[in-house]
């Protein structure tokens, strides 16, 4: 790394939820974590890869090309089996204007193929840019399965459906500490933040 630019890293997200448990994981190090919204970037660029890790690649780069420090970006989402992997990289963009939408649609198609329970799994696939060449790459999982019915307050995003066996319940009802210790983003991120103490990938 350029030493005008080893003290920042640039995280390219606009999700508060998301920007809030990746500047936990990466706490302590010597690195001013920044929000890509500071810098103005402008419109976010299509997400047109057929894979998380695709997907997360082309947003580093993008963003990288825009400001003079480390960028990273993540492309994360749900693997239902029963559903043939969806809504996957589309998680984001899933049927349904809202979650609860999402998780009405998930449960009627689910119920419909006889697959209420089906083995699940997140996926977080993170990317880190200089300039216009990607220097870390990563890819964080847990398994679980499908939850009978939505549970929990806490989390975001598909938690309140997902539940993990280990703990007895979804990731929405657990804390946010505890989500993170297991959770695939908080394993993709541990391994950037041993590449950003180290400077070689985990």
């Amino acid at each position: 790394m350029h030493a005008q630019t080893a003290r920042t890293v640039v995280v390219a997200t606009t999700n508060s939820h998301k920007l809030a448990e990746i500047t936990r994981i990466l706490d302590g190090l010597e690195y001013a974590v920044r929000p890509m919204i500071a810098y103005s970037p402008g419109p976010a660029p299509e997400e047109t890869g057929q894979t998380f890790a695709g997907n997360a690649r082309l947003k580093a780069l993008h963003y990288a090309r825009l400001v003079p420090h480390l960028t990273v970006a993540d492309d994360s989402g749900l693997e239902i089996e029963g559903l043939d992997g969806e809504p996957g990289v589309h998680s984001a963009r899933f049927n349904g204007a809202t979650y609860r939408e999402k998780f009405d649609i998930i449960y009627s198609r689910l119920r419909a193929r006889g697959a209420l329970a089906s083995p699940a799994r997140f996926v977080c696939a993170v990317a880190a840019a200089e300039g216009d060449r990607i220097v870390f790459e990563a890819t964080g999982t847990i398994e679980g399965r499908v939850a009978e019915m939505p549970a929990g307050d806490g989390g975001f995003g598909y938690d309140p459906i997902f539940f993990y066996p280990p703990y007895g319940c979804t990731l929405a009802e657990v804390s946010t500490d505890r989500k993170a210790t297991v959770s695939h983003r908080g394993r993709a991120f541990r391994k950037l933040r041993v590449f950003l103490e180290s400077g070689t990938t985990p």
